[in-house]
């Protein structure tokens, strides 16, 4: 059984390995519990959408270029593993943070951006009541947060952040971008096209 001892000593063991960071995971998505996880699929989607590969073993890398890992991470139940996580993620090689918790006392993303601090940490409210507890930091302590359950934006926006130093994100994002523009017009074309109702019967088919 792994304790959670064993998970701060394998990150503060990685953290003093002096890996080449083309091999160390580039963003971090972490999480309060694992019921988090079907809202933070969001954000692996969207990584995996721009050519991220999800890296299980610190060394270990996958054939990818620019990885992502994930953890568990509860700032109540574990508050000694947020700490280490926060405090090890640079040294590890992270570029920025995911951070989502769900109901009233959603405290990890916001502890995460405090501990980890300047990497950047983009907290997601996995439910609407956790909003307030997310976007609630003080002057000086800044985090960036989506919307409630909008952590799809947040893997999105940890890509915008390494796209400042990698050209190869920056292509992709803006190729993501173009798709984007191109369903809406394809949608808008067959809108006028075919009509309201053939548009609706074509929808259904």
């Amino acid at each position: 059984m792994t304790t959670v001892q064993d998970l701060i000593d394998r990150l503060e063991t990685e953290a003093t390995a002096d890996a080449d960071p083309e091999t160390t995971p580039d963003v971090g998505i972490v999480m309060g519990s694992d019921s988090d996880l079907p809202t933070m699929e969001g954000s692996y989607d969207a990584l995996s959408e721009l050519g991220f590969a999800e890296q299980t073993d610190f060394h270990d890398a996958p054939d990818a270029r620019f990885t992502f890992e994930s953890y568990v991470v509860s700032a109540h139940r574990t508050p000694e593993l947020m700490y280490a996580y926060g405090e090890t993620a640079a040294d590890r090689g992270l570029d920025v943070i995911v951070a989502g918790a769900g109901g009233k006392s959603a405290d990890l993303p916001n502890m995460t951006a405090s501990i980890a601090y300047p990497i950047p940490v983009i907290g997601v409210p996995v439910q609407e009541k956790s909003v307030d507890s997310v976007i609630g930091m003080p002057t000086g302590a800044p985090i960036v947060a989506v919307d409630a359950g909008k952590s799809f934006n947040a893997g999105l926006s940890a890509a915008q952040v390494l796209a400042r130093e990698h050209d190869e994100i920056e292509e992709r994002l803006v190729e993501y971008h173009e798709d984007l523009k191109g369903d809406v017009a394809d949608v808008s074309a067959d809108l006028h096209d075919m009509g309201r109702d053939g548009f609706r019967a074509s929808r259904e088919e």
